[in-house]
Parts: C-alpha cells; sequence; structure tokens
C-alpha cells in the first residue's frame, strides 16, 4: 500500500447508491430544513447553483429593469422620496441579478492550471458587490430623508400610488420566479431578498400614499423612506455575512465536520482522521480535504474498498462530492510532522 494516496470525486452518482455496513452511521439530520438531496455538486460540466436558475434570473432582470424606469418617472412626477428610494432599490435589484448572471456565465467556463477552480468563485464576489450595493443605498436614503426634514415638500399621491402599486405586483411575480432556488444559491438569494424588500417597500410607500392623499401629511413620504432603508440594511448584513462566510473559508453551514470525522472513524480499518477541512467553492459546490491514518495491516483489496466507503459517505451524508483523501498506514504518522485537527 502506498504511503498516501490523493482521489479527486468530481461528483460521481453511483456513488451516492453506496450500500453502507450496520456500522455506519446514518446520514445525519437536515440542519434549518436543508437536505441538500439532489443538488448538484463538483466540477463536472461546471454547474453552480446560479446556472441552474439562470432564465429565471433572466426574467427577473427584464421586470425589474421595466419597472425600475416606471418607478423613477412616478418619483420625478410626485416629488416623492420614498418612491424614488423604491425606485433606487429596484435598480439594485436589476444591477444584482445582471452581477450574477455575468458571474455565473464566468463560473461555466472551464478551469485551467492556472484557475484549477475556473471563475467559480465570482458568483460570491457578485454577490459580495450586491450586498455593498444594497448597504449604500440604505445609508443613501437615510441621508435625503433627514435632509427634508424641516421642509415642506408637496407630494403628489395620485402618480405615486400608481408607480407604488405596479412595482408591488412586478415584485410579487419576481418573487414566486426566484421562490425555488433561492436556497440553493447565494446569487438567487440575494435576488429574492432584495425583491422581498422591494415588495414590502413598495406596500410602504402604498401606505404612505393612501394617507398623503387623505391628510396632506407630507412628512409621511420622508417615513416611509427610513422604513424602506430599515429594511434594507438587515438584508445587506445576511447577504455579506454569508458572502464572508465563503471568502474566509468558513466549513460550510449545512457541514457538520465533526458527525464528518465520526462517520469516517466508523470505517473499519481506519484508525485515525486529521488535517479534515471543508469549504465552499461557490454556493452549491463544497470541498473537502483530509488525511485518513489506516491500521498498518491493510491491504490492496482493503484499501479500495476504504476509499470507496469514505467518498460515497462524504458525497451522500455530507453532500461534499468534491474531495480529496490521503490515504497513509499508521506507520506513516512519525513523518508527517505539525498535524491539524
Amino acid at each position: 500500500m502506498s504511503a498516501g494516496h490523493d482521489h479527486h470525486d468530481h461528483g460521481h452518482d453511483h456513488d451516492h447508491g453506496h450500500a453502507f455496513p450496520a456500522t455506519h452511521p446514518a446520514r445525519p439530520e437536515a440542519d434549518g430544513g436543508h437536505g441538500g438531496h439532489g443538488h448538484s455538486h463538483g466540477l463536472d460540466g461546471h454547474a453552480t447553483a446560479t446556472g441552474k436558475h439562470r432564465m429565471k434570473l433572466v426574467v427577473v432582470l427584464c421586470i425589474t429593469a421595466s419597472i425600475f424606469v416606471v418607478q423613477l418617472i412616478g418619483a420625478f412626477i410626485a416629488n416623492s422620496l420614498a418612491l424614488l428610494a423604491d425606485a433606487g432599490h429596484m435598480l439594485t435589484d436589476a444591477t444584482g441579478v445582471l452581477i450574477a448572471l455575468i458571474a455565473s456565465l464566468l463560473a461555466t467556463l472551464a478551469p485551467t492550471s492556472k484557475r484549477t477552480f475556473g471563475l467559480m468563485r465570482v458568483e460570491v464576489l457578485a454577490a459580495l458587490a450586491n450586498g455593498i450595493i444594497l448597504g449604500v443605498i440604505a445609508v443613501v436614503i437615510v441621508i435625503e430623508g433627514i435632509k427634508r426634514f424641516g421642509t415642506e415638500v408637496e407630494v403628489a399621491a395620485g402618480p405615486m400610488l400608481i408607480a407604488a402599486i405596479i412595482g408591488a405586483a412586478a415584485n410579487l411575480v419576481c418573487l414566486l420566479i426566484l421562490q425555488s432556488g433561492q436556497k440553493e444559491s447565494l446569487n438567487v438569494r440575494g435576488a429574492y431578498l432584495e425583491v422581498l424588500g422591494d415588495l414590502l417597500g413598495s406596500v410602504a410607500v402604498i401606505v404612505a400614499g393612501i394617507i398623503i392623499l387623505i391628510t396632506e401629511w407630507y412628512v409621511v413620504d420622508q417615513l416611509a423612506s427610513f422604513a424602506i432603508a430599515a429594511m434594507i440594511a438587515p438584508r445587506a448584513y445576511s447577504l455579506l455575512r454569508d458572502v464572508l462566510r465563503v471568502l474566509l473559508e468558513a466549513t460550510p453551514k449545512d457541514v457538520d465536520l465533526d458527525a464528518t470525522r465520526t462517520h469516517m472513524l466508523s470505517v473499519p480499518g481506519v484508525v485515525d482522521v486529521h488535517d479534515l477541512h471543508a469549504w465552499t467553492i461557490t454556493s452549491g459546490v463544497n470541498a473537502l480535504s483530509a488525511h485518513v491514518v489506516l491500521a498498518d495491516e491493510i491491504g490492496t483489496d482493503e484499501f479500495h474498498s476504504i476509499l470507496d466507503e469514505l467518498h460515497a459517505c462524504i458525497g451522500a451524508h455530507f453532500d461534499t462530492d468534491h474531495c480529496t483523501l490521503q490515504l497513509e498506514p499508521l506507520r506513516h504518522v512519525s513523518h508527517e510532522g505539525l498535524q491539524h485537527a
């Protein structure tokens, strides 16, 4: 048996049908409702989670770009800061979706010797840009709202209401389109959260428009703009937090590394697992590497069966098909030097 063996598994489906022995632990319960079954992991075909939902993003882009124009015109006609804020948010929706589409296309480019994962991580950078744009929009809205306090700015409630109602209807359609993909892709989730916030923003503008129409309390327009900013800020934080998890190579949220180690140690012949690492390349594509120590008496036939069971377990139980395992005999431990957990 060789002292070390590197093995890459790029999403072989047959491993997921592997028959595990009775001593092997069952697949852990899904955390937060995310079971992970049926996801496309690995690099074959260079499929990413965003790429699976590309046509949905194209439709949403067309809708949001059109409604942005409608709301922008309505905001200037009505002289409404709240509607202008909602239009600005709609613009970030369209820009974010466009960035996600460009990134998902770049991510399909084949890996090279200089970029071994291709440009998959571009999707994550696109989500980062999206989160930053959301944060900037929230700050600008608050600043403009503060500037209007103490001034009597007349707002035309009729055009304001018409534009806001059109925007709300469009956002509702976009939400339904993105619903199925928002749990699988950071960029689809980013677009979904933006549209959800925009729908709530449109509702706030509609309520403000009705109040202004009835009472002529124009200050409600500024208050509605602050409400929109308050809805945008937490979503910007949530998206940036998830992006930073990926960029900092944190363990994927849906992978329990302690449970992974326990499963690997349950394979007959495995005596230790060290230098165990798991990370996310891009949304929907997890990777894992580890050194697996085997008993010295393990023969060639057992060596292959152990390797097959390890990869089948990691793929079927932890939704990670792209993994690199170094198998080493127990007597080789003294050559390993400094080890990590």
